[in-house]
């Protein structure tokens, strides 16, 4: 599909679109019904196995160093994750509503050409941030595991992980399916070690004194890892039939991300706390699954690392998209084949210069500021989406429209541009990063209270500033074009 304007008709396949040798062809394009298939039930083990590995890991290992405590670290790991993941499995509920990738929602919000230069660059810079930690650690891996140099370990991770990608959501899914089961049993067997780990302090679970600054700071860092699926979750969900419940997209995505979250970033501060010298993450995973027997550090890293391969291959999947949609704003794009892998390819050479960059002796502070940054940037965001999709348009829009740069939405989306920068100039006094503290957070006693303020904040401002749409028109155009659920 291209952007000249398309009608119903044009949404409908045509006789290229499904490849013979298995790749997908669609990207940033309208998923007709004629090619929905699939289970709700498959986004459990997609969004379980997409936690379990080095980077999700790693996670906890930042979140110990703020300073909180194990234990206090441990709850506002919890609480973090079950707050970001409630707004995530909702973008997850609109891919199978909608049959849209998640960033292409964004345009009845920001506009045709507003959303490429707020929301995908930022969304992009996600893609690129989170898959250069996966590099950093994929290196250290292979380096771990069969002794090849740091460089060559990252080049045969982004290769498989690009293969992947190239072939697309289908093979996503399975791999991921594949993995889930050999990785739950590994992460019971690294629970075991972790928790009787001989090198843990003499209560170590013990609570301690409860300090509010680095707790909240915790709490932002893991809500702001689970946000981070935010701008992609729907891609996974978005071939499913669209007779597919909100309710039951948003269950399968939830308990899967969510408590895989909370599991695999307990585990990391365990396994962290046990050995507070070591600042490669890779190396204290695999010392605490030598500790419980000898061999296992090397079976806990291999399926942490082939974890890691499945994210890999969603993060250059989710970049790639995000180049075409960027660039589909400004000079229509045809979605191939060819594109596509242009697309991973310029990840794959991009991410591979910036981890060269940042190396991996200085993962845990590059981390550390992705999880911070990145949660404030989606933040209102994730606001203005889901109060567009659930209160304002209820679901109803017009798919043909949207791929239109003078439609209804129009080039520019005045509405979610002004919610989403008033929001972040209202977010940044109660900021706490380490290059920058807000006054409001300062005379808060260093808490970060970012995140509370930008929810409401983008969301009740943005429904204000829609409170003259003109939404019975988009209805009724809606019902005229009959292809999405319920629009008869």
């Amino acid at each position: 599909m291209t952007t000249h304007s398309p009608s119903p008709h044009d949404l409908e396949p045509q006789a290229e679109a499904v490849q013979p040798i298995g790749l997908e062809s669609r990207s940033i394009d309208y998923v007709p019904s004629s090619e929905r298939h699939g289970k709700v039930s498959h986004l459990g083990p997609l969004w379980f196995v997409s936690n379990i590995n080095l980077t999700a890991m790693a996670t906890g290992v930042t979140a110990l160093s703020i300073g909180a405590g194990l234990m206090w670290t441990v709850v506002a790991t919890v609480i973090g994750s079950l707050f970001g993941t409630f707004f995530m499995a909702f973008h997850s509920a609109q891919g199978p509503q909608l049959g849209l990738p998640q960033l292409v929602q964004s345009r009845p919000q920001f506009g045709y050409v507003g959303a490429a230069v707020t929301v995908w660059i930022f969304a992009l810079v996600n893609y690129v941030a989170y898959n250069t930690s996966d590099a950093l650690l994929s290196g250290a891996a292979f380096n771990s595991l069969v002794k090849v140099p740091t460089e060559l370990g990252y080049f045969i991770a982004a290769g498989i992980a690009a293969l992947i990608a190239l072939y697309g959501y289908h093979w996503i899914h399975r791999v991921n399916r594949w993995l889930n089961w050999p990785l739950m049993a590994i992460m019971v067997v690294l629970s075991v070690a972790a928790f009787s780990d001989s090198n843990l302090a003499a209560g170590a679970f013990s609570f301690g004194e409860f300090k509010l600054a680095p707790f909240m700071t915790v709490f932002v860092i893991v809500a702001g890892f689970q946000l981070g699926w935010a701008p992609y979750v729907s891609d996974y969900s978005r071939y499913l039939p669209a007779n597919v419940g909100v309710r039951s997209t948003f269950w399968w995505t939830y308990l899967a991300s969510g408590l895989s979250g909370i599991w695999v970033f307990v585990l990391g501060a365990v396994m962290s706390a046990a050995s507070p010298d070591e600042s490669d993450p890779v190396l204290a995973f695999r010392g605490a699954g030598d500790r419980l027997f000898n061999g296992f550090g090397f079976v806990a890293v291999l399926g942490l690392l082939l974890g890691l391969l499945s994210v890999m291959a969603i993060n250059q999947y989710g970049g790639m998209m995000s180049m075409i949609s960027i660039r589909d704003s400004f000079v229509p794009v045809k979605p191939t084949v060819r594109v596509r892998a242009i697309g991973i390819a310029v990840m794959f050479v991009m991410v591979w210069g910036i981890a060269q960059f940042v190396g991996i002796e200085r993962f845990n502070t590059f981390y550390g500021n992705v999880l911070i940054f990145l949660a404030y940037l989606f933040t209102p965001w994730t606001a203005i989406n889901l109060v567009d999709y659930f209160f304002v348009r209820k679901g109803n829009y017009v798919i043909a429209e949207i791929f239109k740069a003078d439609g209804i939405y129009g080039r520019w989306g005045w509405r979610g541009n002004v919610a989403y920068l008033v929001t972040l100039i209202i977010m940044a006094p109660f900021m706490v990063t380490a290059p920058y503290t807000g006054f409001a957070a300062t005379a808060l006693g260093a808490v970060d209270y970012s995140i509370f303020i930008g929810l409401p904040v983008a969301g009740l401002l943005y429904m204000f500033l829609c409170r003259d749409l003109d939404l019975a028109a988009e209805r009724r155009l809606v019902e005229e074009e009959g292809i999405l659920p319920g629009a008869h």
